[in-house]
């Protein structure tokens, strides 16, 4: 006998429909799955056994075939083991198949035919909802996850024994609701706050444009300066996410299996920092079964490296091309998979190895080749996709021991909401939605400077030595400071201070 059951198969953050195709035929025992299926998917044979025995169903002892179409596909994970023990005992007759053409099954079996959860659920359920599945049946303990998304009924299933006695009509398994009535909630209860900072004026303002334009900033300063204090509250002046940015930021997790139990839906911005012995393939994905890296797992929000010159430098160069697409593709001998990255990359480092160059107090060490060599560790490439260098200044006593505090996120996210929502209105019908995606093509338009401007900014191309990456990145940056001032024009002190942004390109990188 045959019979049919469906799943989903992920490439990447996407999904693809799986058919299930169980075929009972009469010769010697044997059990194949064949469809390409990865080594977790051929041993889910043993599972699928041991688990339907176990669960009181007759294994039946003769020749089996279950082919997972499309067989051009590679399909891994132990998602598919429910799907094919249900295909068996439907095809075998033991339960009463019932409008399976609109349903969907993803779980792994335990020997005991329990059901464990298992990763990558969100994308599965969004890619059955566009190909017309209603019913979904999974884990119990991905019940909430999936239950995101509206328009389909999910089932939460404990066991292989409960699935069958839903499909055979003795107690039936009710779809899950949240409890909660909802999953938007605000998961950024007691955050830290710029207003906890002390002096570091020109580094805040720094970082309001950054986070205004959604521009890669790099902090310079000697050890102690707050550097990593200030990076690390980068994300509380960020604009809220939407709920279509939060979706592609959960699938990503769910499918790295980084998603809190308690909170399925992520609906605040990623703040990811990796140490610096991270490998390119933990920074960028990879891996014999693909998985999103750091970059990935930062989409929609902020990357933060620190100590920058102590990463490898094979493992910073990974960078350059998905902090220019937004993407990073892995290509594998049966597949190239696309995850997205669109990221704020932030950086601290010292300005030289001991980390006292420039320091008004302490006395560097460091000889001229050793700080050379020390700044070399950064390639020129990467530094022209950091749009802002800023020198960050030890703070002084008077602004450590006052008592008055600094301004708050919630003021200095005003000002950026109000700036991201004049980006967003300028480029509706372009696509984007910062300066900091402004293409080649549309700089001149939205970008357009005069000749007092186009003046000064030749005057630092010349003397600086900028590359033609750096020349528009400088105006990409003055397009954010004028829309701070809610300015249509840009304008000279606009282009004055963007520059300042890029002095280091010279003084601290350059040959």
């Amino acid at each position: 006998m045959l019979a049919c059951t469906n799943s989903i198969g992920l490439m990447g953050i996407d999904g693809f429909t799986v058919s299930i195709q169980a075929d009972i035929s009469n010769g010697l025992p044997s059990f194949d799955v064949v469809g390409l299926p990865d080594t977790a998917v051929r041993e889910s044979r043993e599972r699928v056994h041991s688990a339907i025995k176990n669960s009181g169903f007759d294994f039946p002892p003769r020749r089996i075939v279950v082919n997972l179409a499309p067989a051009n596909l590679k399909k891994e994970g132990p998602a598919y083991d429910l799907p094919i023990a249900m295909a068996l005992l439907f095809a075998s007759g033991q339960v009463e198949a019932n409008e399976t053409g609109r349903q969907v099954f993803m779980g792994e079996l335990s020997l005991d035919g329990s059901l464990n959860p298992v990763t990558g659920v969100l994308p599965m359920v969004i890619s059955a909802y566009k190909n017309g599945f209603t019913d979904i049946f999974v884990p119990q303990k991905n019940a909430k996850e999936a239950a995101i998304l509206d328009g389909v009924r999910i089932y939460p299933v404990c066991s292989l024994i409960e699935l069958a006695a839903h499909f055979s009509g003795r107690k039936r398994i009710e779809p899950f609701v949240d409890p909660n009535g909802g999953h938007i909630k605000n998961q950024n209860d007691n955050v830290i706050d710029f207003a906890d900072v002390k002096g570091q004026e020109s580094a805040k303002r720094a970082l309001e444009i950054a986070a205004a334009g959604g521009h890669n900033i790099l902090l310079i300063g000697s050890p102690g300066t707050g550097k990593t204090m200030l990076a690390k509250r980068l994300c509380t002046i960020l604009p809220d996410m939407t709920f279509n940015e939060a979706l592609e930021v959960t699938k990503v997790h769910s499918i790295a299996g980084t998603l809190k139990k308690d909170s399925p839906l992520i609906t605040s911005r990623p703040f990811r920092n990796p140490h610096h012995t991270i490998s390119s393939s933990g920074l960028s994905g990879g891996g014999t079964i693909p998985r999103p890296g750091e970059l990935s797992l930062a989409h929609n929000g902020v990357l933060f490296l620190d100590e920058l010159p102590e990463f490898k430098r094979e493992t910073l160069e990974v960078m350059r091309q998905p902090l220019e697409d937004g993407q990073v593709t892995i290509a594998r001998v049966n597949a190239t998979l696309t995850y997205p990255c669109n990221i704020m990359l932030i950086c601290s480092m010292n300005p030289c190895k001991c980390g006292f160059f420039g320091d008004p107090v302490r006395r560097c060490t460091c000889s001229d080749a050793q700080i050379h060599k020390y700044r070399s560790r950064i390639s020129g490439p990467l530094l022209d996709r950091i749009d802002m260098h800023i020198e960050i200044s030890p703070v002084n006593y008077n602004d450590l021991s006052s008592s008055e505090r600094g301004e708050s996120s919630a003021e200095i996210k005003k000002r950026v909401d109000r700036t991201r929502k004049i980006q967003t209105q300028r480029y509706k019908e372009h696509g984007i939605y910062s300066n900091s995606q402004l293409r080649a093509g549309l700089l001149e338009e939205f970008c357009h400077i005069g000749d007092e401007e186009n003046k000064l900014l030749k005057t630092a191309f010349d003397n600086l030595g900028l590359s033609a990456r750096a020349h528009s990145r400088i105006l990409k940056v003055a397009r954010t400071i004028a829309d701070l001032e809610q300015s249509e024009e840009i304008k000279a002190a606009h282009i004055a201070e963007a520059i300042q942004y890029r002095s280091l390109d010279r003084k601290f990188f350059g040959n």
